[in-house]
């Protein structure tokens, strides 16, 4: 046989069949299909990332019952992390004058439940006015501590809020134990109140129906820290 003839017969060409032909081309399509889904997915990742739908949550209710007392409170609120400057303007025959003293708020702790204010006059730091929602009730308190942390005899007095206020004003019948600790204190009624500008803050004492005692503090000057 020549030998260019051997060399053909080595090489021999073998057509593949049909049912071959159509398994490479079920690949193909498999491999592609991956390769398209993993862009999309790529592509996708590379955009801003949307937060779950579960993660949204409606705002947590007021913890106040009352709409205005909840009013108040955030507006009371609103004015945490200042502190202002207040001046008595009026107080009756039955106790000490504060005129002349200087007299300080300090809106320190703001939380969904509390609201506390330092209330300083002159190097006096012992008093905290405190307002409490407890059993979605508003409370008012008046906090005095030694300078060792200790509680004041008496301390922690006030009362719950009535229905009488508003956004802006609020009135606090003394509680059993107010008349407890304070002399002739049955009869007190504590008004905290602010105008609708939020310009001013008043603290007022009420007993038996005669006004004892009134401070008001200018908001539109806070001090600087």
């Amino acid at each position: 046989m020549p030998e260019n003839q051997k060399t053909m017969n080595r090489f021999v060409y073998i057509s593949p069949s049909n049912k071959i032909i159509t398994k490479i081309k079920k690949m193909l399509r498999n491999y592609l299909t991956v390769v398209v889904i993993a862009s999309v997915i790529a592509l996708a990742g590379c955009g801003p990332r949307t937060q779950p739908a579960e993660d949204f949550t409606e705002p947590a209710p007021g913890l106040l019952e009352n709409d205005a007392h909840q009013a108040f409170f955030n507006n009371l609120a609103s004015l945490c992390g200042q502190s202002f400057i207040g001046e008595q303007v009026y107080r009756s025959h039955h106790g000490e004058s504060w005129a002349g003293r200087d007299m300080i708020m300090h809106v320190t702790v703001c939380e969904d439940d509390h609201i506390h204010i330092p209330f300083h006059v002159d190097e006096d730091h012992s008093r905290t006015w405190m307002f409490l929602a407890e059993d979605g009730q508003l409370r008012f308190r008046h906090q005095h501590l030694y300078e060792d942390g200790t509680h004041e005899e008496g301390s922690m007095y006030g009362g719950y809020a009535d229905d009488r206020g508003n956004a802006f004003v609020q009135y606090f019948p003394a509680d059993e134990y107010s008349a407890q600790v304070i002399e002739d204190g049955g009869g007190n009624v504590w008004t905290v109140s602010m105008d609708q500008a939020l310009t001013t803050f008043s603290y007022r004492l009420d007993r038996d129906g005669e006004k004892r005692f009134e401070i008001v503090f200018d908001l539109t000057n806070p001090l600087v820290r």
